[in-house]
């Protein structure tokens, strides 16, 4: 596949615009081959208008096909050549073996969507029977199922230019729902965004999908046009908090107001207990320094805060884990504007007077260097905002408390998490239980002896939390109940058989467990 550098507009590349954008090598700088066009107004709006003209007929094709399209996208990215690899490695200096796991990662995504939709739960079928001779009033037959809520506007993340891009989790979701999708390609990986929407609209194309289904725009400021347009119902975005935060309030200002699902910040405590510490405080040291600094610290994952009970067996965790972070040699990020960033967040957590640096070398060139900073428990009580915040990047924060009290209050000072970890003996989870209900009401997942970065792909995982993890702690952004972000109930009253969707109709040709008269079954109905 060559590249061009045109947007992708309905079905049609279009490069109507006059501004040209380059990207880059991430390792050294240099402006890659070729130039993308950066979306004109009226090429939005096309866009736009295009996924809605599509919505109509993409929502009411039967799971099925929407399964096989989703199928196809796979397939198309898993057959994906040398060059795509070669480009992702160049535009974001992750390793080979990084890339290809991404890509089955993001697969995988897909086709767990499509088992999903053959398997048809996210319809939520109910019906209730007329009850024409119930007393004191008749009841009418009343059918609920769910439906995509219209176009959906995905932004591409900076971190997984594969996962949570062009084709990831907010598109396959979308698609799966229903849900015709825009995708704002990230600027730090234009090139990898443009073979992976050629692989989306290849497989449309296979597999008879409506023109408008999928598009794809370049450029800066077209994400304020795209969240703005009518035809736009919702939007799936994963990045900083002032990103998210700035694309809530644009979508809450429009005359007709619509949901952002936004992944933003979160700094992921792990608690130390004090038995665990005691029996394998040395191992701890060793998996939680890999953990920190898996990826260069770039995942939405990654462990920037830790906390444990004053004691010589912290201490000596903490001796070892600074000089496990002190030997991590320095990796290169995804873009200068994430090292820019990182370099921004050590720099206030050196000038902060409450935190002391631990471990690291001082930054230098392009490449990120690990670190650790120590931080007074006062600052996290006291709701100090340098503490709340996200660094993106190989970093964490230790905070020692004092006892078990002081260890309660600091998780209650936190704010919402993607994930919290407690790392226990089983002595330590009885004595510290707790704990739990404080981290239920903090985090969207839980871990016990684990490490938070590394997100699994299937229906049970909840990547989401409350604010500022996400912009509503109600949705996930990975797993099959990422769908439901995407979906609105419609209840139909009294309707003839055949103007019914498939799902709620007496014969149940979908095979649906449904729920009839308030009892799960997979029977016709009888009306």
């Amino acid at each position: 596949m060559s590249l061009t550098g045109y947007n992708f507009i309905a079905g049609v590349r279009s490069a109507a615009g006059t501004l040209l954008l380059n990207s880059f090598d991430a390792g050294t700088g240099e402006a890659l081959p070729g130039s993308f066009v950066q979306a004109t107004a009226e090429e939005v709006d096309a866009a736009a208008r295009g996924a809605e003209a599509a919505y109509p007929a993409f929502r009411s094709l039967a799971p099925a096909r929407r399964a096989e399209f989703l199928d196809a996208i796979a397939a198309e990215l898993d057959a994906l050549d040398a060059s795509f690899l070669a480009t992702v490695t160049r535009e974001t200096a992750l390793p080979p073996a990084r890339v290809l796991s991404e890509r089955a990662r993001t697969s995988n995504q897909l086709r767990l969507f499509a088992q999903a939709l053959r398997r048809g739960d996210f319809l939520g079928a109910r019906i209730d029977r007329a009850q024409p001779g119930r007393q004191p009033l008749p009841r009418a037959d009343l059918r609920q199922c769910r439906l995509g809520v219209g176009p959906v506007a995905v932004f591409g993340a900076a971190n997984f230019p594969l996962a949570f891009s062009t084709a990831g989790g907010d598109t396959a979701a979308a698609l799966a729902a229903g849900c015709p999708v825009i995708v704002k390609a990230h600027s730090g990986h234009m090139a990898t965004a443009e073979y992976v929407a050629g692989a989306i609209v290849r497989a449309a194309l296979a597999t008879g999908m409506p023109a408008g289904v999928f598009s794809m725009i370049y450029g800066s400021g077209v994400g304020e046009l795209l969240v703005k347009h009518p035809a736009i119902q919702a939007v799936g975005f994963t990045g900083s908090l002032k990103g998210g935060r700035a694309l809530c309030d644009l979508a809450a200002a429009r005359p007709q107001p619509i949901p952002v699902f936004a992944e933003m910040s979160s700094i992921n405590p792990v608690v130390l207990l004090p038995e665990a510490l005691q029996q394998r405080g040395e191992r701890i040291a060793e998996e939680l320094a890999a953990s920190v600094v898996l990826g260069c610290g770039q995942f939405c994952t990654n462990p920037g805060l830790v906390l444990g009970i004053r004691s010589p067996e912290l201490s000596a965790f903490l001796e070892r884990f600074t000089a496990r972070m002190a030997d991590q040699p320095a990796q290169t990020m995804l873009n200068a504007g994430i090292l820019r960033s990182y370099e921004h967040g050590v720099a206030a957590l050196h000038a902060h007077p409450g935190v002391r640096h631990l471990a690291g070398a001082a930054q230098a060139g392009r490449q990120a260097q690990p670190q650790v900073f120590q931080a007074d428990a006062s600052l996290l009580l006291s709701g100090d905002e340098l503490l709340q915040e996200e660094v993106f990047g190989p970093l964490t924060v230790v905070v020692e408390v004092a006892d078990a009290a002081e260890l309660q209050r600091a998780l209650q000072a936190l704010r919402g998490q993607l994930a919290a970890t407690l790392i226990g003996e089983p002595g330590d989870l009885q004595r510290f239980r707790h704990l739990v209900p404080l981290l239920e009401h903090k985090a969207g997942r839980l871990l016990v002896n684990g490490y938070p970065t590394g997100v699994e792909v299937c229906d049970a995982m909840v990547h989401g939390g409350p604010y500022p993890a996400t912009s509503d702690a109600r949705g996930t952004s990975v797993g099959t109940v990422a769908i439901d972000r995407f979906l609105r109930p419609l209840c139909y009253q009294n309707y003839p058989d055949e103007l019914l969707p498939e799902a709620l109709q007496d014969a149940n040709p979908l095979g649906l467990l449904r729920l009839l008269d308030g009892v799960p079954s997979r029977e016709p109905v009888q009306r």
